[in-house]
């Protein structure tokens, strides 16, 4: 298996001759009840109700900045200060998220013995605090560290800890938060990349820390694709919930769930680079139409006693 890497920010790239049918909260609801194992593929519209915004607009180009790459972080240490530097204001916000309506109707449905297991985009750990065990996150985690040199890991919290003793005057006006977890800073106090701001080295060997997500122009670690894989090819559906599916290993799922014949189902606004293999999308409120969905599913117990 070859390694993925993300796109240097591709653009939502679609065949201008398909059309996408669109489908009910009714015909949702039959076809999660008509499968017992789907593949949930998840992204930040997801998480849009938690307050986190998404990456893309319904036409999928960017909402703000483009974020950091991995070769800018590891090569440049000003880049990495800007990235802490946003992250310092960015992690209070993270962390503060709590789960929405999607999150919970997607934890119930996994309850219901639906899933093949969900497998994420995202990195805001929204997922596991509404209650999925069988996870997968494709890009990582924000709330864990690691060092680039020893490979010690911690946690974000910790981490944010030491920087507040860093930083105690460190006040520059925050504009907005990125669904990547940092924030944007006023440029007045962009002089080459926050000057006045200290970052933290390792505890144990005074190395380079880096959160534990995948950077765009980094490889996702070929395990979790595997895994990612195996997932899927155990699935009897995919279920594609909050994403354009521009970045390659995203949509590379897609990709493989089609060419193994399963269906598949998009909840998006907007287009998605899957709209060729999907058999219907439902656009609007991610939470409220899987909401509904849900509620409408058949319990295990009547399934049983209809077969």
């Amino acid at each position: 298996m070859t390694q993925v890497r993300a796109a240097r920010i591709p653009e939502l790239r679609t065949d201008p001759d398909v059309a996408v049918r669109n489908g009910s909260v009714a015909e949702l609801a039959r076809f999660l009840d008509n499968h017992r194992s789907i593949a949930v593929l998840t992204g930040a519209g997801c998480s849009t109700g938690s307050g986190i915004p998404a990456y893309r607009d319904e036409s999928g180009r960017w909402r703000r900045r483009q974020p950091i790459f991995y070769q800018d972080f590891i090569n440049d240490p000003v880049m990495r200060r800007r990235y802490w530097a946003r992250s310092y204001f960015g992690w209070s916000v993270m962390r503060q998220a709590r789960p929405g309506r999607t999150h919970t109707a997607l934890a119930t449905l996994a309850e219901s013995g639906k899933t093949a297991g969900l497998i994420t985009q995202n990195v805001d750990g929204l997922h596991q605090r509404a209650g999925h065990d069988a996870l997968i996150e494709l890009h990582g985690g924000l709330e864990r560290v690691l060092c680039l040199d020893c490979g010690q890991g911690s946690s974000r919290d910790a981490l944010q800890q030491r920087l507040e003793r860093l930083n105690p005057d460190w006040a520059p006006e925050v504009l907005g938060i990125n669904p990547d977890g940092d924030a944007e800073l006023d440029v007045r106090h962009d002089k080459r990349a926050y000057p006045g701001f200290r970052i933290a080295a390792c505890t144990g060997c005074g190395g380079t820390l880096k959160p534990d997500v995948v950077f765009f122009g980094e490889s996702v670690p070929r395990q979790r694709l595997a895994e990612a894989d195996r997932r899927v090819e155990g699935a009897d559906a995919m279920l594609i919930v909050g994403t354009s599916l521009v970045v390659w290993s995203g949509f590379r799922l897609a990709r493989l769930a089609a060419e193994r014949g399963l269906p598949i189902v998009a909840i998006n606004n907007g287009l998605t680079r899957a709209d060729a293999l999907l058999e219907f999308k439902l656009q609007g409120d991610c939470g409220d139409v899987l909401e509904q969905a849900v509620a409408a599913i058949r319990p295990p117990s009547t399934q049983a006693q209809s077969v």
